[in-house]
């Protein structure tokens, strides 16, 4: 696997959310994709901050990013390694200036998540994960100065940092809430005392890898690019991300992009 550094993925993320947050301070303008999902300007400027540092610093390394989705099965298929983006995860929640919106970079290695991370511009916090290292959360991230990877590990906290709780804690989507997820909290409820907390974007997989949450149940559609980063994150905190139909962990660059239901376990 090639070298990537974390420090690197920091810097190329707090450009994209420069990028992004010169957008949300003013009136936003959204355009609508093909798929009927919005599209804003702050996408395609932090789409360009990525190309532009991932090219820059790691040109052998192919990007499959949701605003450069057009490339063929057959192009990627054969890919060992491969960056996977999201720009703008949670444009509705940008549209909706609520903050809750994130930057995903994710380093798929032989269809598996090896690093991801992701930053919250309005939140200035960035969480990242890596395989054999663990998951972090530094947060004040575009003034913490870091000066390398051990620099960036050093001044941040390792999660999860919550420890369990009488209370079953599940993440929810402020967007897009089915009938399943509802099911799902209603049977852990017949044993537990549950607590639903509802969350945009990504964060969602953060709030796993911290603790704050213990299921994250997602029986709806999403792309690869939402979940990649999470998934990494999560995994390097301890947790799990399993397929709805058979458990099995969650893999990438499938020939069609939309994901499958899943489940998001925190830390055993």
């Amino acid at each position: 696997m090639a070298e990537v550094s974390l420090k690197k993925l920091l810097d190329i993320s707090l450009q994209a959310g420069h990028e992004i947050l010169d957008v949300y301070k003013k009136d936003i303008e959204v355009e609508v994709k093909e798929d009927d999902s919005p599209l804003t300007q702050a996408d395609q400027r932090s789409h360009k901050a990525i190309m532009n540092g991932l090219q820059d610093a790691y040109a052998g390394i192919p990007v499959l990013s949701e605003e450069g989705r057009d490339i063929s099965y057959e192009e990627r298929k054969d890919w060992k390694q491969f960056f996977l983006v999201d720009p703008l995860d949670g444009t509705k929640e940008f549209i909706k200036k609520n903050g809750e919106f994130t930057v995903n970079i994710a380093l798929i290695d032989e269809k598996y998540p090896a690093m991801g991370v992701i930053y919250a511009p309005v939140l200035d916090t960035f969480y990242f994960g890596r395989e054999g290292l663990g998951a972090f959360k530094l947060e004040g991230a575009s003034k913490a100065d870091v000066a390398d990877e051990d620099d960036l590990v050093e001044k941040s906290v390792q999660l999860p940092e919550v420890t369990e709780g009488s209370v079953v804690n599940v993440v929810a989507s402020r967007s897009h809430m089915s009938a399943e997820t509802e099911e799902f909290i209603d049977g852990l409820r017949a044993n537990k005392e549950v607590d639903v907390v509802s969350a945009g974007s990504s964060l969602k997989f953060c709030l796993v890898a911290e603790g704050k949450a213990d299921f994250y149940p997602r029986y709806a559609p999403t792309m690869e690019w939402d979940t990649g980063a999470g998934q990494a994150i999560v995994e390097a905190a301890g947790g799990q991300v399993l397929r709805h139909e058979d458990e099995e962990r969650f893999y990438y660059n499938r020939e069609n992009l939309k994901n499958g239901w899943f489940l998001v376990k925190g830390k055993a």
